[in-house]
C-alpha cells in the first residue's frame, strides 16, 4: 500500500542548517505527492498535537536562515512508554504515516523507539557538534565551524597587538571537532579536545617554546568537555605564571545563516530521509561519508562511539610548534 502521508519534526539544539533539511523534506515529499505535515516544538508538539500541513510556500525563504522554523524543546514525557504512546496517536488521528526527525542523539533515541513501536522513523543528524557516528559530517557543525573561526581570526588580532596568550572555549559537549577544526584552522598553538587531553604542563611547555623563539603571543582553543576555559586560565596562571585573557563564545556558535555546504548537505539528507520512507524503510539514519548520502541503523549508530580524526589531531601538532 502507498504511502500518503509524513511528518516532520526538529528536536534537541537548533543548528544551522536545519530549515534546509525541513525544507528539503517537505518539497520532496510533495514532490511525489505525499501530503506533508509539520510538529511544532519537537516530541513536546507531537504529544500535545502541534501539527500543521504543509504547502510548497510554507517553507519558502527559509533555506538561509539559522535555527529552526518548527522550534524544538526538551521533552521528558516523551522517554516514557505512556508519552510515546501519546504522539503515536496524534500522528494517527491526523493520518501521518511516517516520521522524519533532525536532530542529534538524544533526539535519535525517541525515533529509535517510535521504529521499535511499529511507527515508520527516520533520522537526519542535526547538530553544531559533529559528534553523531556513521557521518563525516552533521547539519550545522561547518556553520558553526565558520563562526569559530572567524571569532578566533578577531581574537588573534587582539593577541598579537597586546602580547597576549588568549583562552577561546568552544561548544561540543563531549566531543571536540568543533575545537580541533577550529584550532588548527586558526592556526592556534595548543588544542584541548576531550579525545585528546593535555596535561597542563605540556600546555606551558608550548608557550614557553615559543617565548623562547621570540614568540609573544598565543592561541588557546578549549572545547567545553575537557574544561571551562577560566579553569584553564587559572591552572595557567597557579602553575606556569602565565597571564590569559578568557573569551568563551557560546551560544553565537549556534546562530547565523547556514553556509552553502550546511544548505546542500540538509537538501541531500532530506531529500534521502524521505526516499527511505517511500521504499518502505524505517529505523535509519541518514549520513554523508565521503561525499556520499549513506545510511545505518539507528541502533546500531547509538551502540557505536564518535572519534574525532586522529590525523588532524597529529596534523595540529606539528604546525603549531
Amino acid at each position: 500500500m502507498k504511502m500518503k502521508s509524513i511528518g516532520v519534526l526538529t528536536s534537541g539544539g537548533d543548528a544551522p542548517g536545519m530549515n534546509a533539511a525541513i525544507r528539503s523534506v517537505v518539497r520532496k515529499g510533495i514532490y511525489h505527492g505525499l501530503d506533508v505535515y509539520a510538529i511544532y516544538h519537537g516530541y513536546s508538539g507531537l504529544i500535545s498535537g502541534h501539527i500543521e500541513k504543509m504547502e510548497v510556500g510554507s517553507v519558502g525563504d527559509i533555506i538561509q536562515k539559522g535555527g529552526t522554523m518548527l522550534y524544538s524543546a526538551r521533552c521528558e514525557e516523551f522517554k516514557t512508554p505512556e508519552g510515546r504512546q501519546k504522539g503515536i496517536d496524534q500522528l494517527k488521528k491526523f493520518g501521518i504515516e511516517a516520521l522524519v526527525v533532525i536532530g542529534g542523539d538524544g533526539s535519535f533515541r525517541g525515533a529509535e523507539k517510535l521504529s521499535e513501536s511499529g511507527f515508520p522513523t527516520i533520522g537526519i543528524p542535526g547538530t553544531i557538534d559533529n559528534d553523531i557516528p556513521g557521518t563525516d559530517f552533521t547539519i550545522g557543525f561547518d556553520t558553526a565551524l565558520n563562526t569559530v573561526i572567524d571569532a578566533v581570526d578577531k581574537i588573534r588580532d587582539t593577541a598579537t597587538s597586546h602580547d597576549r596568550t588568549l583562552i577561546i572555549e568552544v561548544m561540543g559537549r563531549n566531543a571536540g571537532d568543533i575545537a580541533l577544526w577550529s584550532g588548527l584552522a586558526g592556526g592556534a598553538e595548543s588544542i584541548l579536545i576531550p579525545e585528546n587531553p593535555k596535561e597542563i604542563d605540556q600546555v606551558i611547555s608550548r608557550i614557553e617554546q615559543g617565548h623562547a623563539r621570540g614568540k609573544k603571543h598565543s592561541i588557546i582553543v578549549v572545547a567545553e568537555g575537557v574544561s571551562t576555559a577560566g579553569a584553564i586560565a587559572e591552572q595557567l596562571k597557579k602553575q606556569g605564571n602565565i597571564e590569559t585573557r578568557v573569551t568563551v563564545l557560546g551560544h553565537i556558535q549556534r546562530g547565523g545563516s547556514p553556509t552553502a555546504y550546511d544548505r546542500i548537505l540538509a537538501s541531500r539528507l532530506g531529500s534521502k530521509a524521505v526516499e527511505l520512507l517511500l521504499n518502505g524503510e524505517a529505523g535509519k539514519m541518514v549520513g554523508i561519508q565521503n561525499n556520499h548520502i549513506v545510511s545505518h541503523s539507528i541502533g546500531k549508530i547509538l551502540k557505536e562511539k564518535h572519534h574525532c580524526d586522529n590525523e588532524l589531531i597529529d596534523l595540529a601538532r606539528e604546525l603549531s610548534i
